[in-house]
């Protein structure tokens, strides 16, 4: 009997630990359909699945969740509003919604990590696929870096930067941002995806001090020295013995007083344990993906090529996202 109590309190905290997930998959499902924006305002689901050619019967159950959880409130006898829009991600139109994180999450990591028992008995890992993935990675890191541009800001008046280059720009969205704020300075955006590259150049018409070039950052030769080169998001895509190397081709191409400021995951660090050991287990699913680093593995980079750390600070603490700037 006392065994059987167990398996039930058990089954009960299993239950409990993943409410949680109600929440995100609810969150992501409104975002990829934009259902929060089609229950705006009152509407029922007959309407709703009717314009935008859904099964009736799964929207219900999606409504249903939906006011389970407090996201959605009847207004009347079948009639269903959204409630809580600031906490929920924006319309998908918006390039700048919080979706695209839930989108990443439950279309590449949750299928990745649920794959670890198969992949552990063959020993055979996936290959992550830039072309396929590239765009939505290109998305959230935007969003990600949009915290770090402040600090960044500031950094640039103060230091009277006049070229900038980012490595593994995306869509170039940071070097846009940045633009408009100083219009003057020379950017590059270097980008391996072509599609992403494409894209980043289109987005980048209008910006004539941006020029965006589709090469590897291991083999990328700069024209001149570049007073600040960053490098967001981009170390769990090179493998730890080559990243002293890269870093010591991005100091080369520094000028005198140039800096590098880099964003990344950190592990083991002192805010987001959960979150960076989550994103190795992630990265650690494919043969070219990389486990992010320590504190103590970057300081050794930085020692090894002559640079010196003058900040390390956290961007994302609940995700451990890190900005850390080194100096010639």
């Amino acid at each position: 009997m006392i065994k059987e109590y167990i398996r039930v309190l058990k089954a009960r905290g299993w239950m409990k630990r993943n409410m949680s997930f109600l929440y995100s998959w609810h969150a992501y499902v409104g975002y990829e359909l934009d259902l929060y924006d089609a229950f705006r305002k009152p509407a029922t689901i007959e309407e709703v699945a009717s314009a935008r050619s859904l099964k009736e019967d799964m929207l219900k159950r999606w409504v249903e969740v939906g006011m389970a959880i407090r996201y959605i409130k009847q207004t009347s006898k079948g009639h269903f509003k959204t409630i809580k829009s600031f906490m929920l991600p924006s319309s998908k139109k918006n390039p700048r919604s919080t979706g695209v994180i839930l989108k990443e999450m439950m279309e590449l990591h949750i299928p990745t990590l649920l794959s670890y028992p198969d992949m552990m008995k063959t020993k055979e890992k996936m290959v992550f696929n830039h072309q396929i993935h590239g765009t939505l990675v290109a998305q959230t890191s935007s969003l990600l870096e949009q915290l770090a541009l402040p600090a960044l800001s500031r950094f640039i008046k103060k230091h009277n930067v006049q070229s900038i280059v980012d490595i593994g720009c995306g869509h170039a969205g940071y070097l846009q941002r940045l633009s408009q704020e100083y219009p003057a300075i020379r950017m590059t955006g270097i980008e391996l995806n072509e599609e992403v590259a494409a894209e980043a150049a289109h987005r980048c018409e209008s910006y004539p001090n941006i020029t965006i070039e589709c090469q590897n950052a291991k083999s990328w030769k700069p024209d001149g020295q570049a007073d600040l080169i960053m490098v967001n998001n981009l170390l769990h895509y090179i493998s730890p013995e080559e990243r002293q190397p890269l870093f010591q081709q991005l100091k080369n191409s520094l000028g005198e007083t140039g800096s590098i400021s880099v964003m990344t995951p950190i592990h083991n660090s002192k805010h987001g344990k959960q979150f960076s050991s989550v994103f190795n287990s992630f990265f650690s699913a494919f043969d070219n993906l990389y486990p992010v680093p320590t504190e103590k593995d970057l300081y050794e980079i930085a020692a090894g090529t002559g640079l010196n750390i003058k900040e390390f600070k956290p961007v994302v603490k609940e995700g451990g996202w890190y900005r850390i700037l080194m100096q010639k």
